[in-house]
């Protein structure tokens, strides 16, 4: 039985699988997006999210955790400096499987897979909302003040005649 067992091998030994994931996520971080196969995809989704998520807090360590994954420095570079930038307010969710139909040879399943952040189509070109941080506890509510009305500008007594 298989429980609890998340990788997908891909039909690939553990060095080949590893070198694999790390090549397809370096082009995934430099290029914004790639085309490959769905089930190669799932198994970049759950190799490149935390390292997304680790570049959030740009320290040494986390540095060199990363390029210890990727072995790939413009690729690290990039991750810390811009994407990590752009996915601050984000909790999680950085990358997007778009399903594009069969390969023509062989009719593997192919998608392309996204960052989430730099695409304008689903974004429409607006910023994202900052995040506003939630609480569970029940705290004191600020108090609504009524707002004072100005007075109306006062309207002339006499109006002009309206031709007719």
């Amino acid at each position: 039985m298989r429980h609890n067992k998340k990788i997908n091998h891909l039909g690939r030994k553990a060095a080949h699988r590893e070198s694999m994931l790390a090549n397809m996520a370096s082009s995934l971080i430099l290029e914004k997006r790639i085309i490959t196969t769905t089930a190669k995809a799932k198994a970049l989704r759950l190799y490149v999210e935390p390292m997304i998520t680790r570049s959030k807090d740009d320290s040494t360590n986390s540095r060199r955790i990363v390029f210890a994954q990727l072995q790939n420095k413009y690729a690290v570079t990039e991750l810390f400096r811009e994407v990590s930038q752009k996915v601050a307010n984000r909790p999680g969710g950085y990358t997007r499987i778009i399903k594009l139909g069969l390969r023509a040879g062989d009719s593997a399943d192919m998608c392309m897979m996204e960052l989430v952040d730099y695409n304008e189509v689903y974004t429409n070109g607006k910023k994202a909302a900052k995040a506003t941080k939630t609480t569970r506890r029940g705290g004191k509510k600020k108090a609504e003040t009524p707002a004072v009305e100005a007075p109306a500008a006062e309207a002339p007594a006499e109006e002009a005649p309206k031709a007719e």
